[in-house]
């Protein structure tokens, strides 16, 4: 099959892939189309259905796989198809795993990996937390490492919570070796829980979207109600490092626009804000540029609010 990454303005799609979503809507000359997007291993990609009514257009529903028929075009700098077909497929007609986007790194190295800064904590109050969730929970650890970091924005894969969570531990670590006033485990406690209620947030895969308590709470207020739960089964934690832990997390987001309920009033509070902030620019811009054939200027992408560029290096 051919993969949504590799589709060009003018390609002709003819290619099963999950079906994400599904919405009528109705255009303002009051005739009726369709909305859907297409995923695949490599992404997912919005198509138009603009006779929903025609012959060639199968009933069909979010999460089945179809057969699809159109051309790709561009709109708004990103690729669209105009789907003119759509046959709903059976089972045995595709394989799963083509339709799941999965990170490129090792699920299993990346949460040894993680392991070992757990290890290496020396405060036995977040050391024996840490485990109680990264050890002991294995319900949790099995939702975390299935789970995505973002409906779309960055890590949006299976694995992609576990490799943006390494990925800010790791430059929390370098944070704490470069100034010495950052308590290192609280840092680095913060950075392994600062997104575990995206487990709760975000669907695992293939919905992997909003959940009702991911609409109504969000997973900040999830993750630290998870951190004050697992806090209530050690008898002796101490209090004020159980409110800097959640802190941290509380205000991992930087700022109130963003969506944080508190800004950062702690040294590590900020470390965090920054190391999390970097880890999931970095990855978005990588993905938008993994995900173009283009060189040179790429347009206005609206998460940046910039005219993007791919760096020349000759």
């Amino acid at each position: 099959m051919k993969f949504i990454k590799d589709y060009k303005e003018g390609d002709r799609v003819f290619d099963i892939y999950l079906c994400k979503h599904k919405q009528s809507a109705v255009t303002k000359n009051g005739k009726p189309y369709e909305t859907v997007i297409l995923q695949d291993k490599t992404g997912t990609v919005d198509g138009k259905i603009w006779d929903p009514n025609s012959a060639g257009i199968d009933d069909f529903d979010s999460l089945d796989y179809i057969e699809v028929y159109g051309d790709v075009t561009c709109f708004q700098g990103a690729n669209q198809i105009n789907i003119k077909r759509i046959r709903l497929c059976r089972e045995g007609e595709y394989e799963p795993a083509n339709y799941l986007p999965v990170s490129k790194k090792d699920i299993s190295v990346m949460y040894q990996e993680l392991l070992s800064y757990i290890n290496s904590m020396e405060n036995e109050w977040l050391k024996k937390l840490m485990e109680a969730f990264f050890v002991k929970d294995e319900a949790f650890l099995t939702n975390f490492k299935k789970s995505s970091a973002a409906k779309s924005v960055h890590h949006g894969f299976v694995g992609g919570l576990l490799e943006h969570t390494l990925g800010v531990v790791k430059l929390c670590d370098y944070f704490a070796k470069s100034y010495p006033m950052l308590k290192r485990d609280l840092l680095l406690a913060a950075a392994m829980c600062h997104d575990i209620g995206k487990t709760k947030e975000i669907s695992l895969f293939p919905q992997n979207d909003y959940t009702d308590d991911g609409q109504l709470l969000g997973h900040i207020v999830i993750g630290t109600e998870m951190v004050s739960d697992k806090i209530r089964m050690i008898p002796g934690f101490p209090t004020v490092l159980a409110s800097e832990l959640k802190h941290c997390i509380l205000a991992h987001h930087g700022e109130y626009e963003y969506g944080s309920p508190k800004k950062p009033a702690l040294m590590e509070a900020m470390a965090l804000n920054l190391a999390d902030n970097a880890d999931a620019k970095l990855e978005t811009f990588t993905e938008i540029l993994e995900g173009t054939s283009e060189t040179g200027w790429l347009g206005y992408n609206r998460f940046f609010e910039s005219n993007l560029r791919m760096t020349r290096m000759d």
